[in-house]
């Protein structure tokens, strides 16, 4: 027996929060039942509805895509462009965990299990992301410190991060950095480099935790071992013993 709320987020209806709201507005159904509690538990064998829509339980699947330029970090463009959907070759129901834009490659899970996708998102749980950054201009010590110590992007001061400088090249005035963070925010890398006064010329995810894609070309992609998916889930149980 599992709760409601947790099948819902397993079946890539919503975020567990989502299916909660979901429920108490009345707009789920087991058995032909309207159900608003949100501790209720359901089993294999009952028929759970939102929207009027049967919900189909399948295996899950976990996917980590190397993503290239020019192709959309959505399971659909209204404007016809590849979306990262578009490389996987699967019969499931994927989407995207979190997003990368357009012009920004590298690492990016893929997955039809919604509680997996929410616990990555949410920036409680710890899980870091590197970015290398090709910056026009070359980065200095304030700058640098700054990034480290939290800048302020849409009104919010953003979280330590590491900040390390890979390689100088003053002859085509430019640099590249690695900055680790651990949120999610839109346009984040992009954002903190120009709130320093410099400019993002190329951004690459180089890693989501310990997964990396140096064994992945450009648009390849591999499944995720049951393994990691139980690594990528104990690194929030580990910070918390390395903070208590």
């Amino acid at each position: 027996m599992e709760r409601l709320q947790k099948v819902m987020a397993h079946c890539g209806v919503a975020s567990r929060r989502k299916a909660e709201e979901l429920i108490l507005k009345g707009r789920v159904k087991v058995d032909g039942k309207v159900i608003r509690e949100l501790g209720y538990l359901v089993n294999s064998k009952n028929i759970v509805e939102v929207d009027g829509i049967v919900l189909q339980r399948e295996d899950h699947v976990y996917y980590l895509l190397n993503k290239p330029r020019g192709v959309i970090t959505s399971t659909f463009d209204d404007k016809k462009r590849k979306t990262v959907v578009d490389l996987i070759d699967t019969n499931k129901r994927i989407y995207p965990v979190g997003r990368l834009d357009y012009d920004t490659t590298g690492a990016l899970i893929l997955t039809n299990d919604g509680e997996f996708a929410n616990y990555l998102m949410h920036p409680k749980n710890n899980i870091m992301k590197c970015y290398v950054v090709k910056v026009e201009g070359i980065l200095k010590g304030p700058q640098i410190h700054a990034l480290q110590k939290g800048v302020m992007i849409d009104g919010k001061k953003t979280n330590d991060a590491k900040v390390k400088l890979r390689k100088v090249d003053k002859q085509n005035n430019n640099c590249i950095v690695e900055i680790t963070i651990h949120e999610g925010r839109n346009h984040q890398i992009k954002k903190m480099i120009e709130q320093v006064g410099f400019k993002v010329l190329k951004l690459k995810r180089e890693k989501i935790a310990f997964l990396d894609v140096k064994d992945l070309k450009s648009g390849e992609y591999r499944v995720l071992t049951p393994k990691e998916v139980a690594r990528l889930y104990g690194i929030n149980e580990r910070h918390k013993k390395s903070t208590d």
